[in-house]
């Protein structure tokens, strides 16, 4: 069931959510991210996780491999398909190599084995936080670009692509069939919408556009 002894962390904060099976496991984890002041809020199985926690806010996932039901690794490849990017940490109280080597490459943060000491979770879900903060930092600068880029006309966004590749005003002028006045003009609009102050910088906002 879910630890209600504390009541939930403001929507902005991070929270641990920690899914284990045995309730001792999950009472003690609780206990110590409350202790170091970070939000934490506990589930038995893959299913009530899925069903009550929202997984849209920052944080991260605290998850034994073996599970009732569901186990870890299916709830992994569950939000992937999702394209939910929250980073996991695995638990496990039995040495599986091979299970460990798959959860790594399908992008955990950590593998732990049980027991563990209180510094190394507590060292892996910091990790696994600064991994959240920078995914989510970065999905807002991708979106921000984006929004820009919808603002450009077809032509304009035919400019900017040639702009980004290096070509001359002359050039862009001559595959468009327009003039280099008109280019020009266009090229201005482009860098004005886009808000780059430089070619440079137009081509990192590109290069997020994947252009």
């Amino acid at each position: 069931m879910i630890d209600a002894r504390k009541p939930a962390p403001d929507a902005d904060m991070p929270v641990v959510y920690i899914v284990d099976d045995d309730p001792s496991i999950r009472e003690a984890l609780v206990d110590l991210f409350l202790s170091v002041r970070t939000g934490a809020k506990a589930f038995e199985s893959a299913r009530q996780l899925l069903d009550t926690a929202d997984l849209e806010r920052p944080g991260c996932i605290l998850l034994d491999v073996r599970l009732p039901g569901a186990n870890g690794l299916d709830l992994q490849a569950h939000l992937e398909k999702l394209g939910n990017r929250m980073p996991i940490i695995f638990m496990t109280g039995h040495g599986d190599i091979p299970m460990t080597v798959r959860a790594m490459k399908a992008g955990a943060v950590d593998f732990l084995a049980k027991p563990f000491r209180d510094q190394d979770i507590l060292d892996a879900v910091s990790l696994a936080l600064q991994r959240d903060r920078e995914q989510r930092e970065q999905s807002a600068a991708n979106g921000a670009v984006a929004d820009l880029a919808k603002t450009l006309t077809r032509r304009e966004h035919e400019v900017m692509a040639a702009v980004v590749k290096g070509l001359m005003n002359k050039q862009i002028a001559f595959n468009l069939g327009i003039s280099e006045i008109t280019v020009k003009l266009h090229r201005g609009n482009v860098m004005r919408k886009m808000e780059a102050r430089s070619v440079a910088e137009l081509v990192r906002k590109a290069e997020l556009l994947g252009l």
